[in-house]
């Protein structure tokens, strides 16, 4: 399937309904509306293919930078091919959930995350803390630095609630995540998420919303979820 097919087949799946979702958490046109499980019998036909990922990203369509992320060879792509990506990446179903999970299958995930959660951009750090949450929940612990983790977390702590909105977001799920799927740093996490306490949210035309980290640590307990990991960073 070339570019040309792709976009078609895309648009005849767009639903209205779906539209308006995307567009509530901050998608902007253009936009068709694809069910990301509409997407699976194209993704099937092309399996991998990043020259087409990169034509499609390159678009500015939401569904098609989404499905970008479904055929991306992470392997083939470079850090340079990642920062474009982040760039083009203008809210936080496209940094958190394309480019930090695309990420998170390539081998120099760390490394680009390192840089992106030291930048000072919103949807850089963004993405670097939930591209470490993608990581944490597939990989083996043995692929992490203890010692570095233990910093992160308390980075985390110390500057957590002066944070820009969707960091907090994903700084908040990084506590989670360690806690859960990260064994040798469950009890620090545990720590860490008492001392944060509840993390407020400002939301756009919506009152502000409370994050609890420990609350959602100890739900995963409860259902003895410790040690969590999934087989595939990318559905």
């Amino acid at each position: 399937m070339n570019f040309e097919m792709v976009m078609q087949e895309l648009e005849a799946l767009g639903k209205e309904r779906t539209k308006k979702i995307y567009v509530s958490n901050g998608a902007h046109e253009p936009v068709f509306g694809v069910a990301t499980g509409e997407m699976k019998p194209i993704a099937r036909k092309i399996k991998k293919n990043q020259a087409l990922a990169d034509q499609l990203y390159s678009t500015g369509n939401y569904d098609a930078m989404y499905f970008a992320g479904v055929i991306a060879d992470p392997t083939a792509m470079t850090e340079a091919d990642f920062n474009r990506w982040i760039d083009s990446a203008y809210f936080y179903m496209l940094s958190d959930f394309v480019v930090a999970v695309t990420l998170a299958e390539s081998d120099i995930a760390q490394d680009v995350a390192d840089q992106w959660i030291a930048s000072s951009e919103e949807l850089r750090q963004s993405a670097g803390w939930s591209c470490y949450c993608w990581l944490l929940g597939n990989r083996p612990d043995n692929e992490f630095s203890e010692s570095k983790l233990a910093n992160m977390l308390e980075l985390v702590q110390h500057t957590i609630h002066d944070a820009p909105e969707r960091t907090k977001y994903a700084m908040n799920s990084f506590i989670y995540t360690v806690g859960i799927s990260y064994l040798p740093l469950h009890d620090k996490a545990v720590d860490t998420a008492k001392a944060v306490g509840p993390v407020e949210v400002k939301q756009d035309k919506k009152k502000s919303k409370l994050l609890l980290a420990s609350e959602n640590i100890q739900k995963a307990v409860d259902k003895e979820r410790l040690g969590f990991k999934r087989k595939y960073v990318r559905c």
